[in-house]
């Protein structure tokens, strides 16, 4: 998937037009994500993410056969626009990536219903034409890398799909509504964080029994659990904003 604020000029990966370009797999600068405060997660991140980021829902359009919100699930990075307390200057402060962030700089872009194409964020630093691992042979063909790389990707694409089922099934049942977050800063000073979806607790605690025998067999009962558990990662979101500005 492309995501806007990340690939910010992405390019279809040629093997005439790129045959020489190759990746510094040694370039680990993750400064690209300072201004990214969220990033799409799939269902299946959900275990090992809800540890460390708040996992939110949020509205992504509208699905043109129900006429009804698409939903996506994201990580949360800041707690304001443009913030990722995540983000330490070159280096990634959690134990965790999320899997669009770990892919870039390739992505996969969706060209019809059938087709799609590997594209890469031809800005970024770590692609060059004399050093690193090359993505083509010298005959044109994909190299190990690349077809591992493309492999991750198609991989990804189909987590991303999967998960859009999720989104429906928590808008079908009605499970979704609009939360906001008011905390205290260690200066003192209040913040609202809004915007986003949470699991209704009262509409979930009431859902007839087949239905959660439902979200239990569908896996989504227990991505509903580690969304509730994520939630308590934002006072950590506060304490990660706290160190900054002291060390300012």
């Amino acid at each position: 998937m492309i995501h806007p604020a990340l690939h910010k000029n992405p390019v279809a990966l040629d093997r005439d037009q790129h045959r020489t370009l190759r990746v510094r797999q040694d370039y680990a600068d993750v400064s690209h994500t300072a201004a990214l405060n969220s990033m799409f997660l799939t269902a299946v991140e959900f275990a090992d993410a809800c540890k460390e980021y708040p996992i939110v829902f949020v509205r992504a359009g509208t699905d043109p056969q129900t006429q009804k919100p698409d939903i996506a699930p994201v990580a949360v990075f800041g707690l304001t626009p443009d913030e990722n307390l995540f983000a330490d200057g070159t280096r990634w402060q959690a134990d965790y990536v999320p899997a669009v962030l770990r892919a870039y700089p390739f992505a996969m872009a969706q060209l019809n219903e059938q087709n799609y194409a590997v594209c890469i964020a031809r800005e970024w630093p770590g692609f060059s034409e004399t050093e690193g691992t090359p993505l083509f042979e010298a005959d044109g063909k994909p190299t190990a890398y690349l077809t591992e790389m493309q492999q991750f990707l198609e991989k990804l694409e189909l987590e991303v799909q999967r998960t859009r089922l999720v989104g429906q099934k928590l808008v079908e049942l009605e499970l979704l509504r609009d939360m906001r977050f008011d905390a205290t800063l260690p200066d003192g000073n209040k913040l609202t964080v809004d915007g986003f979806l949470a699991i209704d607790e009262a509409k979930f605690a009431a859902l007839p029994d087949d239905k959660v025998l439902d979200l239990h067999r569908s896996g989504i009962l227990g991505l509903i659990n580690a969304h509730q558990l994520s939630l308590g990662n934002m006072t950590r979101l506060i304490q990660r904003r706290g160190r900054r500005t002291a060390n300012a």
